[in-house]
This record gives C-alpha cells, sequence and structure tokens, in this order.
C-alpha cells in the first residue's frame, strides 16, 4: 500500500551514527546554501555572507557627511576626505540536521524514485526556516525548561542583540503596550535622519500586521474615516515585511541588508546506505552540517518596539 510524504517524514527516526560518507562537493555546497536563504521572504532580503572559516571579521567602509570645502585658487589647505574604516567580528557555531528513510518506504510511496530528492529540498527549505528562526531569536542564555531549549540556545540572534545595542522603544509603560500611530512614530524619532533613507522596512510577525490593519479599520468605522491600501499596508510610509518567526510583541525597523547571516562554505550533506545499521535496519541515514552566525552591520541603524500588548 503507497503512503504519503507527510507519514513518511513523521516516522523519520533522528539517528546519525553510521553517516560516514557522501559528501557534497563546494559548487553543491552553495546550491544548497542558496536554497536555504530562499525559504522565506525575510531570508531573501537580509545580507548573506559566506566565508570558509568559520570565525573572522567583515570589513565595513563609509563616508562622512558634509566633506564639500570651498575653494581657494591655486591654493592647497591640505584638507583630505578619508572614509570610515570598521570591522565586525563573527564567530559561527557548527548545527547539523539528521534524518532517515528505509529502502521499504522509498519502494512504496507515492512519489516513486523521486521520493528521495523531494525529502532532501522538503529539509532544505525546513533548514531555512529554521535559521530565520534561530537568526531573530537564537538565545545562548535561554533559562525555561522546555522542548525549544536545545534549539534556541544555539546562538544569539538579531533580536537579543538589538535589544541590548539598538535604539529600544519599550512599549510597556505606554498605553499598556497598545496599537496605534504612536508605536510607529515614536520609532521613527529615535532612530538618526541619515538611515531614514527609503530602505527601512517594519518586520513583524503575520498577527501583529493583522492586528494593526483591525487596529486603524476599528478607529476608521468609529470616525467615520476612509483609508487607503497604501497607508494600511506602509505605516509612516514605510513598507511592512511579514516575519512569522517574529514574536507578535516585538517589531524590528531597519534596513534588511543591515541583518547579516555568515554561514561557511563548509556545508556538508552526507548519506550512507552502508554499514551495520544500515544494512539491518534496511534504511538510507543522512545528515547536513553547517556552521552559521547571525550579525548587525551597524546596531545604530536599528530600532526594536518590544512589548506590545498580546493580541
Amino acid at each position: 500500500m503507497s503512503i504519503s510524504n507527510q507519514q513518511v517524514i513523521s516516522k523519520a527516526a533522528i539517528t546519525t551514527d553510521v553517516v560516514t560518507n557522501g559528501l557534497l562537493n563546494p559548487e553543491q555546497a552553495r546550491k544548497f546554501i542558496q536554497q536555504t536563504f530562499e525559504a522565506t521572504t525575510l531570508r531573501q532580503l537580509i545580507r548573506h555572507e559566506t566565508r570558509t572559516a568559520k570565525t573572522g571579521e567583515i570589513d565595513k567602509i563609509g563616508i562622512a557627511s558634509r566633506l564639500l570645502r570651498k575653494k581657494v585658487e591655486n591654493t592647497d589647505d591640505k584638507y583630505r576626505a578619508n572614509p570610515k574604516f570598521a570591522k565586525i567580528e563573527y564567530a559561527t557555531t557548527a548545527v547539523r540536521l539528521p534524518w532517515e528513510i528505509t529502502e521499504e518506504t522509498l519502494r512504496e510511496n507515492i512519489e516513486g524514485q523521486n521520493f528521495e530528492s523531494i525529502v532532501t529540498n522538503l529539509m532544505t527549505t525546513q533548514m531555512g526556516i529554521d535559521l530565520e528562526d534561530l537568526d531573530l531569536n537564537g538565545d545562548t542564555e535561554y533559562a525555561q525548561e522546555d522542548e525549544d531549549k536545545d534549539f534556541l540556545k544555539i546562538n544569539d540572534g538579531w533580536i537579543k542583540q538589538l535589544s541590548s545595542g539598538a535604539h529600544v522603544m519599550d512599549r510597556q509603560n505606554i498605553d499598556d503596550g497598545a496599537m496605534g500611530l504612536d508605536v510607529f512614530y515614536d520609532t521613527i524619532k529615535v532612530l538618526p535622519n541619515k538611515y531614514n533613507n527609503g530602505k527601512l522596512r517594519w518586520i513583524m510577525s503575520p498577527h501583529r500586521y493583522q492586528d494593526w490593519i483591525y487596529t486603524l479599520l476599528k478607529s476608521a468605522v468609529k470616525n467615520g474615516g476612509i483609508i487607503t491600501d497604501k497607508r494600511v499596508e506602509d505605516p509612516a510610509a514605510i513598507p511592512v515585511v511579514q516575519c512569522a518567526s517574529m514574536p507578535d510583541d516585538t517589531i524590528i525597523l531597519t534596513d534588511p541588508k543591515n541583518l547579516i547571516e555568515v554561514t561557511t562554505y563548509g556545508v556538508k550533506i552526507r548519506k550512507t546506505t552502508e554499514g551495520e545499521s544500515a544494512i539491518m535496519q534496511d534504511k538510507r541515514f543522512y545528515v547536513v552540517h553547517f556552521d552559521f552566525d547571525p550579525i548587525i552591520e551597524e546596531l545604530d541603524a536599528a530600532a526594536i518596539i518590544t512589548n506590545l500588548a498580546a493580541i
């Protein structure tokens, strides 16, 4: 009897003891990384840096403002404008994703021989979703004893980094965290004007975005007004990026390219059909190994809204 993809995935065990061969070559690794980049809307917008070393630095170069000076004919006042150089340090964390498929499943599933590549693509997509979740919510000091602990403690994500170093707009004691226009306009005011250049985006959860639309529509109905679609979509004329991995009580304001995910070319997908376990259990074993680190180029160019009221 044929079984569905969902049934097969739910049956997959997580064991990697005999994974020893089947290494991806560098070109395959690049394609694999690219697939994870495309897994979600936000991952397509952020900046991706791929490095060969697990730790290192990414150089920054910038130009100051108001550099022009008055010219005096036949005179050199020795003034020179210089770029500003800085660096961002990164230290990637090694992670893995293992799975296994029985030979019987490969024979009997409804996709036939194509099933193996379908499962690999599904795992790749889920890796991209999980990476976005970690990039945002990772916290090495996560203290709760729950099923998410081992996942969230892998690395420190952007929300933790922004909360300790960017412009923080804590709404807990402001209207009890209620949504309203002030939430957005108060946040824009704390961000330096030089970053308000048309590249900013509000990054929020779908629930929070829907709550914002509801707040606007409720106000319009109450006051007998009309709200255009564009004003609903773009609070304070800044577009919204909906991100399912964002907490409902938090909104980020920044240029998505300010958020960086560093990965290495050392992505390895290993597969084996050999060894005692594979033979005795009639299974194929797979595991993906790679290294990553979420970093932020310029904390001063980002703001985070925290402690919004529950939806």
